[in-house]
C-alpha cells in the first residue's frame, strides 16, 4: 500500500486529493497538514468525508516528519511555497513529489520572466498532462525523476483542446476563451468570487496578460515546434466546478469537421480520460470526474476550427491528474481510483 502525504489539505484542491484517495485501492493517506487546523478530525472539517477518515487528524508536520512517514507527498499549497518545501523533502529520502502550484511547470528563464522574481529551486521537474507526454519515459530520463510539476487547470483544458492539431503543424494562430467556475479562484474570497459580485454574472479578467498564458505556450511549441500565436482570456461564471474552454484555431489550410474528428480520434486512442462527444460539451458531464470531453467544429471558408473541452477543474485540472500521474510513477494502471463518470 502506497502511503500518500497532503501538505496543504484543507484547501480545495487539498479536500479534492482526500476525496479521491478515499477510495483508492492502492493507496492509504497518512498525513494532511494544515497549520490554521491542527488537532481537528479530517471529517469534522471537509464533512463529506465522514466515515472515511475518522481517525486522521490535521497536523502541524515538519518536512523531516512527512517524508518519513510518506511514500508521495502531494503539495497542494499556494504558488511560491512548493520552492521552500521541495529541496527539503527530497533531501535524503525516496519519497516522489506531485506539485499541484506552478513552481516547477515552467523553464527557470521563463517562470522568472512570468513571474517577475528569481526561482529559489530552479530544479526542473516533469511537467505531465498524461495525454500528451509519456510521463513514464520522461520520468525515466530526468534528472529529478521524484518530481512532478502537475499542470494548472486552464492550461490543461486548452492544451488537450489543440494537442492533435498542434501535432499536425497546421496551426497559425490559436485564441482560447475560457471560462472557470468559481473554486479556481481559491477558498478566500474575493471581489471577483464573493458571491454577490459574481451571482448572474460573469467576470473576464486578466484579459491578455494571464500567468498560464506561459504554460500554454510552451505547451504548444513542443508539440508544434516554433509556435507562439496563442491568445488567452479567462473569465469567472457563477458555478462551482468546471473549466469550458473555447478554441478558436486557425490553420494553415482548410478541414472539415469529419477531418478533425479523425485527426483527434487517432491522436487521443488508448488515452481513456479524453472523450470526443458530439456537438458542444457540457460541464455538468464532467463535474466530480477526470475526464475531459471535446466537441469539434470546422469552419472551412475561413480556415478556422473551433474546438470547445469541458474538465472539472478540481479533478482533472488539478487533483485527479495529480492522482493519475502518481499512478504512472508508481506504476500502477493510469485510471486506478479514478474510473468513475461524472455527476448526472
Amino acid at each position: 500500500m502506497i502511503k500518500a502525504g497532503i501538505i496543504g489539505a484543507s484547501g480545495y484542491a487539498g479536500e479534492e486529493l482526500l476525496r479521491l484517495l478515499a477510495t483508492h485501492p492502492s493507496v492509504e493517506v497518512v498525513a494532511a497538514t494544515s497549520r490554521n487546523l491542527a488537532g481537528k478530525k479530517i471529517s469534522s472539517v471537509h464533512t463529506n468525508l465522514a466515515g472515511f477518515y475518522n481517525k486522521l487528524i490535521f497536523e502541524n508536520l515538519s518536512n523531516d516528519d512527512i517524508k518519513t512517514l510518506c511514500d508521495v507527498i502531494f503539495l497542494a499549497v499556494p504558488h511560491g511555497a512548493s520552492m521552500d518545501i521541495v529541496p527539503e523533502l527530497l533531501e535524503k529520502s525516496k519519497c516522489k513529489i506531485v506539485d499541484l502550484s506552478a513552481d516547477y511547470r515552467l523553464k527557470t528563464a521563463e517562470f522568472e520572466k512570468t513571474y517577475g522574481h528569481p526561482h529559489k529551486d530552479p530544479r526542473e521537474a516533469v511537467y505531465a498532462i498524461p495525454e500528451v507526454h509519456d510521463v513514464a519515459a520522461e520520468l525515466k530520463n530526468s534528472k529529478n525523476p521524484r518530481l512532478i510539476a502537475n499542470p494548472g487547470c486552464f492550461p490543461t483544458g486548452a492544451t488537450l483542446a489543440v494537442a492533435p492539431l498542434a501535432k499536425t503543424g497546421v496551426l497559425e494562430n490559436v485564441i482560447f476563451d475560457s471560462k472557470s467556475g468559481i473554486t479556481g479562484a481559491g477558498n478566500t474570497p474575493t471581489e471577483t468570487s464573493h458571491f454577490p459580485n459574481l451571482t448572474e454574472n460573469i467576470i473576464p479578467y486578466k484579459l491578455t496578460a494571464h500567468r498560464h498564458l506561459a504554460e500554454m505556450k510552451q505547451e504548444i511549441s513542443r508539440l508544434q515546434p516554433g509556435f507562439s500565436n496563442v491568445c488567452f482570456t479567462p473569465h469567472v461564471i457563477p458555478a462551482a466546478r468546471g473549466i469550458m474552454t473555447t478554441a478558436h484555431v486557425f490553420t494553415k489550410e482548410k478541414y472539415t469537421t469529419k477531418d478533425v474528428k479523425e485527426i483527434y480520434s487517432e491522436f487521443y486512442e488508448n488515452k481513456p480520460f479524453v472523450q470526443l462527444v458530439d456537438g458542444v460539451p457540457s460541464l455538468l458531464n464532467v463535474r466530480g470526474s477526470n475526464f475531459c470531453h471535446i466537441g469539434i467544429e470546422a469552419e472551412a471558408a475561413n480556415n478556422r476550427i473551433v474546438i470547445t473541452s469541458a474538465i472539472d477543474n478540481l479533478v482533472k485540472g488539478a487533483s485527479g491528474q495529480a492522482i493519475q500521474n502518481m499512478n504512472i510513477m508508481f506504476g500502477l494502471k493510469e485510471t486506478e481510483g479514478l474510473w468513475f463518470p461524472g455527476l448526472p
